[in-house]
């Protein structure tokens, strides 16, 4: 099959989105499959051009197999929101030309959170006469409304509309948890064109690991008790509560948290925590994915963090599979939801409330003070991660790619049923 996926992020970038399309193309050409990624230059988040990289109209690689693509566009670093919209509908717009310019694919994909790139993977799909199938990563526009980057208005309701638009036009729509499912059915989209892939983790790439000891001298981490959020530092996150909860633990100097990555809020963060004088929090600025084993082998646990608001209920950040395959437990500070749901049935770490820095402090000077528990927990998350490959993943997305390419959304027709990932499979 010949696959055309439009991505706006891509290795060298390590952020969820750019991990998630590489790990799944890799097992695709592994298979047999002619796979080719649209994308950009790699420039996130900071927006600037990784080493070696121009923003060129058109540039292309191969990359273990796959046939990379990247097209010219308005680079802005991952804060504000005017400048990144320009980003966003920049790529929209080169994508779609790059994209058109290739061999006629047998399926065109596209991959959100922002959904315009929804709209070229649409665009190409139309004009190449091929089914487009929209892989959901976010509900959006409805998530950056709830963390005040978008007001309501006329603007919003137009985006609203193009959103459902682009539901209702897939050929399928590939959610990334259930919860994104029901909220699609909730607004009259077809069911039978809904398939649920839930995230994985690669765990040939990702598994427990003996301490990296260099990375621990660089950064004064020896025999310390390492907290580790690995991932964007954005107005989603709410990582301000991750200092009230140091604040709390001054008095246990051997824990410390780091927290690993770039985004809008880490200067702000930096400084905040300059003022407060915390010396229990560490800021690694972002790592190459070759050294991503690494950073999370000097953990003891690992922590996923939201802002209390009632759109994360749905989503389950792909760093839990990431941590689970290293063996760490996991603590989860984020809204009661999908995410809490499938730590406790892998029994692989602890929930505590959203944006509540004295559950989340209780949580990390209990498992500092008990070792046992830590083992436990971190045995249980390994195993786990056997349950969350990202081979069974892509299996997944694929069987839902070649149905819509043959013309039967996500279902294979009367006697489908979900498997035990919720995927729609016959």
């Amino acid at each position: 099959m010949k696959i055309l996926f439009l991505t706006e992020n891509f290795p060298p970038e390590t952020n969820a989105a750019a991990t998630r399309v590489y790990e799944r193309a890799c097992f695709w050409v592994r298979w047999g499959h002619d796979v080719t990624v649209v994308t950009t230059a790699p420039n996130f988040p900071q927006g600037q051009l990784y080493r070696g990289y121009r923003n060129r109209w058109r540039q292309a690689e191969d990359m273990d197999g796959i046939r990379v693509i990247r097209a010219k566009s308005f680079i802005a670093p991952n804060r504000g929101t005017l400048l990144r919209t320009l980003d966003f509908l920049s790529f929209m717009a080169t994508g779609t030309i790059v994209a058109c310019r290739e061999p006629r694919p047998d399926v065109v994909v596209a991959t959100s959170p922002q959904f315009f790139t929804a709209v070229a993977g649409w665009l190409v799909g139309a004009i190449r006469r091929a089914p487009f199938v929209f892989e959901l990563g976010d509900i959006w526009p409805a998530s950056i409304v709830a963390v005040g980057a978008l007001r309501e208005g006329a603007a919003l309701r137009l985006m609203e509309q193009l959103e459902l638009f682009l539901y209702r036009s897939a050929a399928c729509v590939v959610a990334l948890t259930p919860a994104f499912k029901r909220n699609l059915e909730r607004r009259g989209i077809n069911p039978s064109k809904i398939a649920v892939v839930i995230n994985g983790v690669d765990l040939d790439r990702y598994s427990p690991a003996e301490r990296n000891q260099n990375f621990e001298h660089d950064w004064g981490l020896e025999n310390a008790f390492v907290i580790g959020y690995v991932g964007t530092h954005g107005m989603a996150h709410g990582l301000t509560n991750v200092l009230d909860a140091a604040e709390r633990l001054r008095d246990a100097p051997r824990i410390r948290f780091m927290l690993v990555g770039d985004g809008a809020e880490r200067d702000r963060l930096i400084k905040a925590a300059n003022k407060r004088g915390l010396a229990n929090v560490i800021f690694v600025p972002p790592q190459p994915k070759k050294m991503m084993p690494g950073v999370w082998s000097v953990c003891d646990v690992a922590l996923v963090h939201l802002r209390n608001l009632e759109v994360f209920t749905e989503v389950i950040p792909s760093k839990t599979f990431e941590a689970m395959a290293m063996g760490l437990p996991i603590v989860l500070a984020l809204p009661e939801g999908e995410a809490s749901r499938i730590l406790a049935a892998d029994g692989a770490g602890v929930h505590v409330p959203a944006e509540d820095p004295a559950a989340l402090a209780d949580a990390v000077r209990d498992l500092a003070d008990n070792e046992d528990r830590c083992r436990v927990l971190g045995q249980r998350a390994r195993t786990a991660a056997a349950r969350h490959t990202r081979e069974r993943q892509a299996e997944e997305m694929l069987h839902a790619l070649q149905l819509a390419a043959d013309g039967r959304g996500a279902y294979a027709g009367e006697g489908s049923a979900p498997n035990s990932s919720g995927a729609w499979l016959p």
